[in-house]
C-alpha cells in the first residue's frame, strides 16, 4: 500500500507507441487494463486505447517527459558517446575499448576511465523500504478512533410541537448534514399545537414531506418523500398527519398500502389521534371489484386501505384492484399514495437470474399511472441494500437531470463505491429534503450472553439425521440408475432434495434451542416480566398434511422434520415405471390383429379381401377423378393370383385360407393335419404361431424382470419410510414450546397459591398469545394423553381477527407470553405501552433469525416503540456442544447494542454452535451492514457484522482457497482446527475426512477411490459454479455431523480472516466511514461552494482543515504514569524504538497493554494513538524497549519536530508535499454536502491519481476542536484537489 499504481518505465522490448507517438517517451502500465503503453515525449495525460481510461503519469515520471532530449543523428544507444579530444566530434565507443583512432581526424585516442563519470548522471542509491512508514500508512487508511455512532436528535430548523415522548437519536453522520430551510406552512399547525397529538419531529416530517411534494422531477412526475424512521418512532401517526393536512387542502382521497389488513384498525386509531375523525377508512378487501365511487359501493372520499397482496389481486372476470384504484383516483390525481412498510416492494430489481416480483411491478405501475400523486415511501428497512431502492422512482436519484441515466447505472456506481457510497446516499437525500431517519435511543440496554449446552441427546440426534441424509442421497443415486430416461444429477428430484435438506436442518437447529427458550421464559416470568418469542416458520404445512393423513386426533405432536422427510421420500423416491400385466389369450389375438392391420389385402376373418387393380391416371385425369374402392367392385382380374402356397394350384379358390400374420394362402386340406372344421375366427399358420410364442416368452421374461425391479424398489422405499418413522426427531418447535410451557405450569401452582401477584403459568393456548399466520394448532388433551387439532379462532372471534384478539389479550395482561411470526405480527406494537394494562418489561427471545436484515429489524421493533413505560431487554445466547469447547457464536445484535445502548429491550438471540447455522447469520449480516449505511447514513448504525458477512468477495475467495486445499490442488494457508503443523499426518487425516464430508453433501462429484500407492484416497472434482458459492457451502454444511461441520466452518473462517487481514495490510479493504481524529482540527479559510442543487438549494462545499495529530513527550509520559498509578500496567509497558534505522533515524512509540491480554495499544509521537492494537510478538520483533528515559525523550521529541515538516518517507519522497504518511501537521480536504449530482465528475478526477489509496472514494467524518463543527463527506487527497476543482469547472466563495 502506498506505492504508485503505475510502475516505473519497463525495459525493452517496447510496444509500438500509443497513437503513433514520437520516440523518446516512456513506458507505463495502464491502471485499468494493465496493458503496457508507450507515452509520447512531453505528454502527462493520456487515454488508454484499449480500455479508454483517462489517466496521467505519476509525478516521478513527469520530470522525465517534459523536455525530452533529442538524440543526435547517428547515435548508437548500445555504445558510449565520447567527444574527440582533437576535432570534438561525438564518437560511438564500444564498451571496454580503451584505445582507438578518431574516424574524423585520424588522431589516436585513449579512454581516461577516471573522467568517464562526468558523462553519466550520478546513480541514486537503492531506496530503502521504511516498514514503519508502511505500517503507519495502513493505520491512517483505516481511520482514527471510532466516535459516537448516534447523537441526540431535535429538529434543527423547526421548533413546533412538544418533544417526542421517548429519547430519539440520529446517526452522527446524518447529524452532520443539515436539511434545507423549511418554507412550507402547515394548515393544521394551530390544531396540532393545541392538541399536542404530534411531536416536534413528527411535525418536522410533515413540513418537509409537503414541501417536497411541491416540486416536480425533470421527468415531469411529482417528487416523492421517504420516511425512514426506525421501528416504533411513530410513522403511522405521521402518515395520519399527512392525510389530515392534505384533507385541509381539499385533497379528500388517499391510498394507504400496508402489509396486513389488521393494520386498518391502527390506521383508524392514528387518524383519530390527530383529530381526523371525519376521515373514513375503507378496507379494500371488503369491497367488490366494481367502481368504488359507484352508487352501489359509495366510496367517494376518504382513505382506501389495502395490502400489497390486494394490489396485485384480480377477480375471476379479470378485473384488477390496481385498475380499480386508478379509476377511483381519476385523471390528474394529486392526492397521497402511501407505501407503508414499503420494503414489501423491494424485489423489483432482482439479482442476476431472478425475476422481479409482481408486488414490485405493481408498485412501479401505480406510480407511473398516477404521475401527479404525492408519493410517500415509509419503512425502517425500505432500502436494506441498494438494489431495493429500485421502486423509489420519485426520489430523483437517477433518471433525467441526474448523472445516472437509469437505475442500473446508479446501482453500478454504488456497488463500485462500496459501503462509503451507500453512506453518502442517505446524507444526500437528507440534504435535499427528501428523507428523514431517526430511531429510538438504545440507552439502558441490558445485554447478556447466556451459554446453554447443546444436550448430548440432541447432538446424537443431529448426527444420526446427518448420516441418514447422506445414506438417502446414495440410495437415490442407486435408484436413479435404473431410470434410463432421466439424468439423476440434473433432475427435479435433486432440486427438491437439497431444498428439503436445508429446511430439515434449519428445523433441527430451531428445535435444539427450545429447551433454552423455555428455561429463559420461566426465568423472566418469575422476575415479573413478560416474554415475546420471535420465529419465522410455524410448521403449519406439515401439521395440516399430517392431520389430513392421520386424522384430527393424534398420539403426539407432529415432528416437522419427520413429516418433511416422509413427504420428500413418498413423492420423490425414483421408482421405475410399473410394467403392464402379462399378455394372455386376448393379448395374443390383439397382437395378431395389429400384425394384420400392417398387412394390406387381408380381411379380419382370414378370407381374401378383394383388392382393386391400380390403373395409372392419364394426362387428362387428376387426383380428384380417382374414386375410392368399393366392396361391390369386380375382382375377376385378381383371381389369377390366388393360389395355394402348398399345392400351387388354383382349385377351390373360394376355400383358400389366409394367415392373419403373414398373409399366405393355403387350402385347408393341404395342411398337416388337414383342417376339416370351418374357420370362423382369425387363423394363423403354424410358423407364425411359433414366432408369436417365442415373442411372448421373451416378453414374459422381460416384464417379469421389470416387475421384479419395481417390487424391489417399492420394498426399498417402504423400508426407508419405516426407518424415517423410527428416527428420533424433535417435534414442531412452536407446538413444543407451548406444550412444554403448559406441562411445566403445574410445577408453579404452589408458588401461585403463595403469591397471587405473580402469574407464573406459562403455556398452553390459554396462557400464550400466538400471533402467527397459521389457522389451526394441536392442543394436548386435558387428560395429558394425545393431542387434538383445533382451529385457532373461536365462535366469538373470526379468523381474520384472531391475531388482533391475541395481541389485545397480551396487552391487557391476560397472557404474559407471546409468540410472533412475520406473517402474523407485521406492524404490531407489543411494547410496554403506557396506555396498556400490561406494562411489564418485555424480554424478547429470538428463536429463529429471519432470512434478511430488514425482517430482523422489523421483528425486533415489535417490542421497542414510542410511549413505553419500560424498555424491553435484549440478550444473546451461546450454545455449546457438550463434547467440545465453546465455539464463538454470532452475536449480531448483541455487539451492536453493547456499543450504543442504555435503554432497550432485552433480546436473547438463540444460536447453536453449529457452523452451518451461520448461513442464516451470514444473510442477515450482509444486509444489516448495508442497511445501516444506506438507511441511516452510517453502517455502524447496524451491528458490527463484518465478521459474519461470509457471502462477500473475500468469502468467495476464501471458499475457493479452502476447496483447493482440501482437494490437494494447493496447500492450505492456515492449519486446520484440531491439527498441528508439526504433525503433518493430522492435517492429512483432516483432509481425508473433509473430502469425504464434501462428497456426502454432493459438493465433490465424480469420486473415485484410488488404488496402488493412492489406495484409500478419494479423488473427484468440484464444479466451477460451486467453487465460489458460499451460500451453497453453508447450506450443505448443515447436513454434516456437528464435529466435522464445525471444523470445516472454522477452517473457512480462518482463511477468510487471513484474506481480510491481508487486504487491510495492502490497503484494499473497504472500511466504510472513517473518523479522522487529531488533537487539533481547525477549519482553514472560507469553504468553497462547488455545486448547487436547483430544486432544493442544497450545495456541495469543499472544506479545508489543518490538523495536528502529534502527542508531546509530556502527554505521553503522563499517559504511562496514569496507567502504572492505577495498577493496570504490565511489565512490558513503556517506550520502544525501532530495531532498524531509516535515513539515519529510528522511530519511537509508547506501548501499553490494551483491551485484552497480549494486545498493546500503540501511541506514536507524530500520529497519536493507532486504531489497531499490536500483539506482543509483533511488538518485540520490530521494536526494542528503551530503558533510558533520556534517550526515549530525545528520540520522541526529534520525531515530533521532524514530522511537522515532512512525511515518514523523508525529504526525497516521490509525492513531495502531497504525501501525508506520518506527517504531524497536515492539510485535509473534504468535499461535503451534496455529492450524488457530481458523483461522476469526482470519480473521474480521482481516477487520475497515482496512488491507489487516493483513487478510492472514502467517506470521512471530522469535528473541529475549536467549535465542534461536524463535517461528513468525501476525502479528497491533496494531490487531487486541483484536478477535482478543475473538473467541477467553477468555484465561488461561500457566504459567511
Amino acid at each position: 500500500m502506498g506505492q504508485p499504481s503505475v510502475p516505473p518505465p519497463l525495459t525493452p522490448p517496447a510496444p509500438p507507441p500509443m497513437g503513433g507517438g514520437a520516440s523518446g517517451g516512456c513506458q507505463v502500465r495502464c491502471a485499468g487494463c494493465r496493458m503496457i503503453l508507450t507515452v509520447g515525449a512531453g505528454l502527462t495525460e493520456f487515454v488508454c486505447p484499449t480500455c479508454q481510461l483517462p489517466q496521467m503519469l505519476p509525478p516521478e515520471l513527469v520530470s522525465r517527459t517534459h523536455l525530452p532530449p533529442v538524440p543526435a543523428h547517428g547515435i548508437d544507444p548500445t555504445k558510449i558517446q565520447l567527444p574527440c579530444a582533437h576535432c570534438k566530434a561525438i564518437l560511438n565507443v564500444p564498451h571496454g575499448l580503451s584505445r582507438f583512432a578518431c574516424p574524423q581526424c585520424g588522431i589516436d585516442l585513449a579512454v581516461d576511465v577516471s573522467k568517464l563519470k562526468q558523462f553519466f548522471p550520478p546513480r541514486l542509491p537503492p531506496e530503502e523500504v521504511n516498514e514503519v512508514a508502511i505500517e503507519v500508512e495502513r493505520e491512517e487508511d483505516e481511520g482514527g478512533m471510532v466516535g459516537e455512532t448516534f447523537t441526540d436528535y431535535r429538529p434543527p430548523k423547526l421548533s413546533i410541537g412538544p418533544p417526542h415522548p421517548d429519547h430519539v437519536v440520529e446517526t452522527s453522520s446524518l447529524s452532520a448534514v443539515q436539511p434545507p430551510e423549511p418554507t412550507y406552512d402547515l394548515k393544521i399547525k394551530d390544531d396540532l399545537e393545541i392538541s399536542k397529538a404530534l411531536s416536534c419531529l413528527q411535525i418536522e416530517t410533515l413540513v418537509y414531506a409537503c414541501q417536497r411534494h411541491l416540486h416536480h422531477l425533470q421527468s415531469g412526475a411529482r417528487a416523492g418523500f421517504f420516511i425512514g424512521d426506525g421501528a416504533g418512532v411513530g410513522k403511522g401517526r405521521t402518515i395520519a398527519g399527512l392525510i389530515w393536512e392534505n384533507w385541509h387542502h381539499e385533497r379528500r382521497k388517499a391510498l394507504w398500502i400496508s402489509v396486513g389488513s389488521d393494520l386498518k384498525f391502527d390506521a383508524r386509531r392514528d387518524l383519530d389521534d390527530v383529530g381526523a375523525t371525519c376521515v373514513e377508512v375503507h378496507a379494500l378487501n371488503k369491497l367488490p371489484y366494481s367502481k368504488l365511487d359507484s352508487k352501489s359501493v359509495g366510496v367517494r372520499e376518504g382513505v382506501v386501505f389495502l395490502t400489497y397482496s390486494s394490489l396485485i389481486a384480480s377477480s375471476e372476470k379479470g378485473r384488477s384492484r390496481l385498475q380499480q384504484l386508478v379509476q377511483w383516483c381519476g385523471l390528474g390525481y394529486d392526492g397521497l399514495v402511501i407505501f407503508d412498510e414499503c420494503h414489501k416492494a423491494k424485489n423489483l430489481v432482482p439479482e442476476a437470474g431472478g425475476q422481479p416480483t409482481r408486488t414490485g411491478e405493481a408498485v412501479l405501475e401505480l406510480q407511473a399511472r398516477l404521475p401527479e400523486a404525492r408519493v410517500v415511501y415509509c419503512s425502517a428497512t425500505g432500502a436494506s441494500e441498494p438494489r431495493n431502492l429500485g421502486y423509489m422512482i420519485r426520489l430523483g436519484l437517477w433518471g433525467a437531470g441526474t448523472c445516472f441515466p437509469n437505475f442500473r447505472e446508479f446501482l453500478g456506481a454504488l456497488d463500485k463505491g462500496g459501503v462509503g457510497a451507500l453512506e453518502l446516499v442517505a446524507m444526500d437525500m437528507k440534504a435535499r429534503g427528501m428523507y428523514v431517519c431517526r430511531t429510538l435511543s438504545y440507552k439502558g440496554v441490558e445485554f447478556e450472553i447466556v451459554e446453554a449446552p447443546l444436550e448430548g441427546h440432541m447432538t446424537e440426534m443431529y448426527k444420526r439425521a446427518a448420516e441418514f441424509w447422506a445414506e438417502l442421497r446414495v440410495e437415490l443415486l442407486s435408484a436413479s440408475a435404473f431410470l434410463t430416461d432421466e439424468k439423476p444429477n440434473s433432475s427435479q428430484v435433486w432440486r427438491v432434495y437439497w431444498a428439503s435438506h436445508q429446511r430439515f436442518f434449519r428445523h433441527m437447529c430451531m428445535a435444539a434451542k427450545v429447551p433454552a427458550a423455555v428455561r429463559l421464559s420461566k426465568q423472566a416470568l418469575m422476575e415479573n416480566k413478560c416474554v415475546v418469542i420471535g420465529l419465522q416458520s410455524t410448521g403449519e404445512a406439515r401439521t395440516e398434511e399430517a392431520v389430513t393423513k392421520y386424522g384430527l386426533e393424534l398420539d403426539d405432536f407432529i415432528s416437522g422434520p419427520r413429516e418433511l422427510l416422509l413427504k420428500f421420500v413418498e413423492e420423490n423416491y425414483p421408482l421405475p415405471e410399473k410394467p403392464e400385466s402379462l399378455p394372455g389369450e386376448e393379448s395374443v389375438k390383439e397382437l395378431q390383429r395389429k400384425r394384420h392391420s400392417a398387412t394390406p389385402g387381408v380381411s379380419l376373418k382370414g378370407r381374401v379381401r378383394k383388392v382393386a387393380k391400380w390403373k395409372p391416371a392419364s394426362d387428362g385425369e387428376s387426383d380428384e377423378d380417382f374414386e375410392p374402392d368399393s366392396e361391390h367392385e369386380s375382382t375377376e382380374s385378381d383371381d389369377e393370383f390366388q393360389i395355394c402356397e402348398i399345392c400351387n394350384t388354383e382349385e377351390e379358390r373360394k376355400k383358400l385360407l389366409q394367415c392373419s400374420c403373414c398373409a399366405q394362402l393355403v387350402h385347408p386340406s393341404c395342411l398337416v393335419p388337414p383342417m376339416i372344421e370351418v374357420v370362423s375366427e382369425e387363423w394363423s399358420c403354424d410358423l407364425c404361431k411359433e414366432r408369436t410364442d417365442e415373442y411372448l416368452q421373451a416378453k414374459h421374461a422381460y416384464v417379469a424382470e421389470l416387475l421384479k425391479r419395481y417390487e424391489a424398489a417399492v420394498e426399498r422405499k417402504s423400508k426407508i419410510l419405516e426407518i424415517i418413522r423410527a428416527l428420533d426427531l424433535p417435534n414442531n418447535p412452536l407446538d413444543d414450546i407451548i406444550d412444554q410451557e403448559w406441562t411445566a405450569s403445574a410445577a408453579f401452582d404452589d408458588i401461585l397459591l403463595a403469591d397471587h401477584t405473580c402469574n407464573l403459568q406459562l403455556g398452553g393456548p390459554d396462557k400464550v398469545a400466538e400471533m402467527t399466520g397459521r389457522r389451526g394448532m394441536l392442543v394436548r388433551a386435558s387428560t395429558g394423553k394425545g393431542v387434538t387439532y383445533q382451529a385457532r379462532n373461536t365462535k366469538d372471534v373470526t379468523m381474520e381477527m384472531v391475531n388482533m384478539n391475541e395481541k389485545q389479550l397480551f396487552m391487557d395482561g391476560k397472557k404474559f407470553v407471546a409468540i410472533i411470526s412475520e406473517a402474523g405480527s407485521a406492524g404490531v406494537s407489543l411494547q410496554a405501552d403506557r396506555r396498556a394494562v400490561n406494562q411489564r418489561r418485555r424480554v424478547h427471545l429470538t428463536l429463529e433469525l429471519p432470512w434478511s436484515a430488514d425482517r430482523a429489524i422489523q421483528q425486533f421493533g415489535r417490542t421497542h416503540r414510542s410511549n413505553q413505560a419500560s424498555a424491553p431487554e435484549y440478550r444473546c445466547m451461546r450454545m455449546v456442544v457438550s463434547h467440545g469447547d465453546p465455539v464463538e457464536f454470532n452475536h449480531i445484535i448483541g455487539e451492536f447494542l453493547l456499543q450504543n445502548s442504555k435503554f432497550f429491550p432485552c433480546v436473547r438471540i438463540l444460536f447453536t454452535n453449529l457452523g452451518g447455522e451461520r448461513r442464516f447469520a451470514s444473510i442477515v449480516a450482509k444486509r444489516l451492514e448495508t442497511l445501516g449505511a444506506l438507511t441511516q447514513g452510517d453502517r455502524r448504525a447496524g451491528p458490527t457484522l463484518s465478521a459474519y458477512n461470509y457471502d462477500s468477495a473475500y468469502g468467495k475467495r476464501a471458499l475457493m482457497v479452502m476447496y483447493r486445499g482440501i482437494m490437494e490442488q494447493d496447500s492450505l494457508p492456515v492449519v486446520p482446527p484440531g491439527c498441528s503443523s508439526e504433525k503433518p499426518e493430522t492435517i492429512q487425516e483432516f483432509i481425508m475426512k473433509a473430502k469425504a464430508a464434501l462428497v456426502s453433501v454432493g459438493i465433490v462429484r465424480d469420486t473415485v477411490l484410488g488404488n496402488g500407492k493412492d489406495s484409500g484416497k478419494l479423488s473427484g472434482r468440484i464444479v466451477d459454479s460451486d467453487m465460489h458459492d458460499v451460500g451453497r457451502f453453508l447450506n450443505r454444511l448443515l447436513g454434516l455431523p456437528p464435529d466435522i461441520q464445525n471444523r470445516l466452518f472454522e477452517l473457512f473462517v480462518g482463511i477468510l480472516d487471513l484474506l481480510v487481514q491481508n487486504a487491510r495490510t495492502e490497503g484494499h479493504f473497504d472500511s466504510g466511514i472513517v473518523d479522522i481524529k487529531a488533537n487539533v482540527i481547525e477549519l482553514q479559510g472560507t469553504p468553497k461552494t462547488v455545486h448547487v442543487d436547483q430544486m432544493s438549494g442544497a450545495s456541495t462545499v469543499m472544506f479545508t482543515f489543518t490538523m495536528d495529530r502529534g502527542i508531546t513527550w509530556e502527554s505521553a509520559t503522563t499517559l504511562l504514569d496514569e496507567k502504572q498509578k492505577d495498577g493496570l500496567g504490565s511489565a512490558t509497558d513503556g517506550f520502544y524504538e525501532s530495531k532498524r534505522e531509516w535515513l539515519g533515524r529510528r522511530h519511537f512509540l509508547l506501548a501499553f497493554e490494551g483491551s485484552s491480554s497480549g494486545m498493546f495499544k500503540i501511541i506514536r509521537p507524530a500520529v497519536g494513538e493507532a486504531v489497531r492494537e499490536m500483539t506482543l510478538a509483533e511488538l518485540k520483533s520490530k521494536y526494542r524497549r528503551v530503558s533510558s528515559l533520556e534517550k526515549a525523550r530525545s528520540g520522541w521529541e526529534n520525531e515530533y519536530e521532524v514530522s511537522s515538516k515532512q512525511c515518514m518517507h523523508g525529504p526525497n519522497c516521490k509525492l513531495g508535499n502531497f504525501c501525508t504518511v506520518g506527517r504531524r501537521l497536515q492539510e485535509v480536504n473534504v468535499l461535503g454536502g451534496l455529492i450524488l449530482p457530481i458523483w461522476g465528475t469526482i470519480e473521474k478526477a480521482l481516477s487520475k491519481q497515482a496512488r491507489q489509496s487516493h483513487k478510492r472514494l472514502r467517506v470521512v467524518r471530522m469535528e473541529t476542536t475549536t467549535d465542534n463543527q461536524r463535517i461528513v463527506g468525501l476525502l479528497v487527497a491533496n494531490a487531487a484537489v486541483e484536478s477535482v476543482l478543475q473538473d467541477l469547472a467553477w468555484v465561488q466563495d461561500l457566504d459567511p
